[in-house]
């Protein structure tokens, strides 16, 4: 196809179709001839892209088109109808994309946390730095337990909550940073191996694990999960493949940020079980069984239901017309 022909021969028509798109008001024959300017300005657009691909002359006819659709469809839908497609296609998909760099976030952060916790133990002189002996002591015989129970569950539900979802929130937000992410989690390693080690100094190693097992396993890989989102993110601008770095940024930053909506849910899951499991005088298998399941249940949605959610062409993003034109272009 000649593009310059192309276009030239229907430009008449496109000119019609935007003038009908900046009209407020429509007679009866102005409606009808409105769409069927749209209907046939979106079959001329499918050949220009199914020729030519990407075009100046096929976003500029895009723009038109998203122009005129808001005249026949600008009232605003139901938010509640739009809340199966999130939860059903675009959450987990966005989760899907990232799975393997969820994996290798987590795997390095756990070899972070026990090498760190390794060194603080056997290193001469590294856990005496931390507070007296009676503060260690103090730690690890009572705080350490106590914690999970010295507030009432709904507060202290409510304060791991909002904390965790903002630590997530920040991890995405600041992606883009490149740096931002990784000092997060490698903190949060540091942390974890430090206070794994204090407990080990004392051989209560096992009670570490016990009382973090519930919770833990569901919260930390939804801390995991949104530093692989930040840093998928900043990937996007530094290898954007065939895209422009700009319209990478922009696909990446409006599929994943999605995934706030969804860790602030798994985040919440794991507070009301650090806030209400944990702290209950139950077998330590049925504590840990339920963290197991919160765990298996995220797991499965990232995968299973992601997956399926890719395969049927989703990719976590908005669609065309939400998500606007890719390139600015005078119409």
């Amino acid at each position: 196809m000649d593009l310059d022909a192309y276009s030239a021969a229907h430009r008449d028509e496109w000119h019609e179709l935007a003038r009908l798109g900046a009209q407020r008001r429509f007679t009866g024959s102005e409606s009808d001839e409105l769409i069927e300017r749209y209907q046939s300005g979106a079959s001329q657009l499918s050949a220009i892209k199914t020729t030519s691909g990407q075009s100046v002359q096929g976003d500029r006819l895009s723009l038109l088109l998203s122009r005129a659709r808001l005249r026949f469809t600008g009232a605003g839908s139901n938010v509640l109808s739009q809340v199966p497609t999130f939860f059903g296609a675009q959450l987990p998909a966005a989760l899907y994309r990232i799975r393997w760099t969820s994996l290798i976030v987590t795997l390095a952060t756990t070899l972070i946390a026990v090498l760190y916790g390794y060194w603080a133990l056997n290193a001469p002189g590294v856990l005496s730095n931390f507070g007296t002996e009676e503060m260690r002591k103090q730690f690890v015989e009572q705080d350490f337990v106590k914690y999970y129970s010295n507030n009432p569950s709904s507060s202290f539900t409510g304060q791991v909550w909002t904390n965790n979802a903002w630590l997530a929130a920040q991890c995405i937000a600041f992606g883009i940073v490149g740096v931002y992410a990784p000092y997060l989690l490698f903190m949060n390693a540091q942390n974890i191996g430090l206070s794994g080690a204090l407990m080990a100094s004392r051989d209560r190693l096992d009670i570490f694990f016990l009382y973090i097992a519930p919770h833990g396993q569901l919260e930390l890989y939804s801390i995991f999960v949104a530093g692989a989102a930040g840093m998928t993110i900043f990937w996007a601008w530094i290898a954007p493949g065939a895209r422009t770095r700009g319209q990478a940024l922009a696909e990446e930053g409006r599929a994943l940020f999605t995934v706030v909506i969804g860790l602030a849910l798994s985040l919440l899951v794991s507070g009301i079980i650090e806030g209400f499991v944990t702290r209950q005088d139950w077998p330590w298998v049925i504590k840990i069984g339920i963290g197991t399941v919160a765990l298996g249940s995220f797991l499965f949605y990232q995968w299973v239901i992601g997956r399926r959610a890719v395969r049927a062409g989703e990719t976590g993003d908005l669609e065309e017309f939400e998500a606007g034109a890719r390139r600015i272009v005078a119409a």
